[in-house]
This record gives C-alpha cells, structure tokens and sequence, in this order.
C-alpha cells in the first residue's frame, strides 16, 4: 500500500461520499476521476464503498426510520409514508435488474466519459430551468405525497440510469417539477435512496462476488471511511443548503464539469 494507493482511495470515497446526495451525478465524478487520474480502483474497491455512504445516510436517520417503524403496524400515515416509498422505488428497480448488463457494458464501457459528460450538462441546464421555474407547490412535507405522486417520482428516478444524469438530481427534479417544496423534495430524495443505493449494492455484489478480493482491505477501509465522513457531512447539510440557496449552484457545477471533461477528451482522449 504505496502513497499513490491512499490519495486514490482517500479521493475516491470523498468524491463518492460528497456527490452521492447531491444533485451533481457520483458515478459521473468517479467515472472521469478514474479516467483522467488514472485511478484503477478494484472491483471490492468500487463496490463496497457505496456501503459507506449508504451508512452515512442510515445512521443520520436512524431515529426517524425508527419511529416510522415502531408506528407502521398501526399509524396509516406511516403506513402511506412507506408504501409511497416503496412505488417511487420500483420503477428504477425493475429497469436497474433488466438493464444492469447493458449498462455495464455500454454506458459504463468504453465510451463512459463523452456519455458522462453530455450528460452532466443536460442535466445541469435542467437544475438551472427548474430552479427559476414557478412550480405550484402542493406538497411541503415530504411524509405525505400521495401515491400517485411517489410513482411519478420513482419514473424520474429511472432516468438516472443513465450514467452522469445523478440520481438525486432525477428525484428533486421529478418531485419539484409534480410540485412539492425544494426542501420536501430533497429529503423525500434522501428516503428513496435507501432501498435504490442497497438494492443497487445488492446487485452489484452478486453479480460481481466472484471478481472480488480483499487484498487491498486497508485501501477498502479508508475509501469506505472517507465515504462515510463526507456523505455524513453533505447529508447533515444539503437540506438547509437548498431550501435557503436552491439548485443552481449544482446546476453551474454540472456544466463547468461537464464542458471540462469534453475538452479534455477531445484533445487529450
């Protein structure tokens, strides 16, 4: 485990950690930090960092996972709360088991970067139109979408498939656009990333269980580390962040990454 080693796991589990929740793509960043870092994390590397941001978001919301499970059995609000969940979930489950191969091969291929690229600044102009866009709120609660509106935002979700477009993008986006407040839609986000991040880890690790080794269990544990320290921060964050300053920010972000990796592989490869 050589310097060079722990500056590419320390990186990549801060880029994973900090972009995983916001609306800027995560496997965007991790695709063209391996790409023009030359970073050739393993398979176990790749995989089982994910499990730190995923525990970040966990850990934040325990208390409040808690008592919608203890209230679930009999408290319909809670009942509706999870149900919602669960049909925003599905659409990009079933699409995500059906197109896993396809993605791997394809998307996530040879030709990863460009797709990532048009990609983040598709997805950036659309955080700077939705940002000013006058949206009728009807919802300022995340815990009280009715289904049909969780269903519309599990179909956004599925756009996130598509390496670069940002999966948390595709859910504010898709619950602002069918009106609930900036602050609901993030956090309803954070919710629907539980099931979507371990069904996606799930996966990942069956499909790939073979291909993975622990030899580099030290460089795994600070990238998951990493991960988690910078997902907890971003996820304590993000909330306040776009209720107060919106999502511009991001959208700007996007494009400015966007247009950077463009040029690099045009002229560089």
């Amino acid at each position: 485990m050589n310097i060079y080693s722990i500056v590419e796991a320390v990186v990549l589990g801060v880029v994973e950690g900090l972009t995983e929740f916001i609306p800027v793509s995560s496997t965007g960043h991790l695709v063209l930090a391996g790409h023009y870092l030359n970073f050739e994390a393993n398979k176990s590397f790749d995989v089982l960092i994910q499990l730190g941001a995923i525990l970040a978001l966990l850990s934040i919301y325990a208390e409040k996972l808690w008592r919608i499970a203890v209230a679930l059995p009999k408290d319909k609000e809670a009942q509706r709360f999870v149900t919602g969940v669960l049909i925003a979930f599905l659409p990009a489950a079933l699409f995500g088991f059906a197109l896993h191969g396809f993605i791997k091969s394809y998307l996530l291929g040879s030709s990863a970067v460009p797709i990532v690229c048009y990609a983040l600044i598709a997805g950036g102009f659309v955080l700077l139109a939705v940002d000013d866009m006058p949206v009728q709120k009807k919802f300022a609660n995340a815990y009280v979408l009715d289904w049909k509106t969780c269903l519309k935002i599990g179909l956004f979700q599925c756009l996130s498939l598509i390496p670069g477009v940002s999966r948390s993008g595709a859910t504010i986006v898709g619950a602002m656009v069918v009106g609930v407040d900036k602050r609901a839609a993030a956090e309803f986000s954070f919710f629907l990333a539980m099931p979507t991040m371990l069904g996606a880890f799930v996966l990942d690790l069956a499909k790939s269980y073979n291909e993975i080794s622990m030899d580099d269990a030290g460089l795994i544990a600070i990238g998951f580390v990493t991960a988690f320290i910078s997902g907890y921060i971003v996820v304590k964050k993000l909330l306040d962040f776009v209720s107060q300053r919106g999502l511009a920010i991001f959208g700007w972000w996007r494009i400015a990454v966007g247009v950077a990796g463009l040029i690099a592989w045009y002229t560089i490869g």
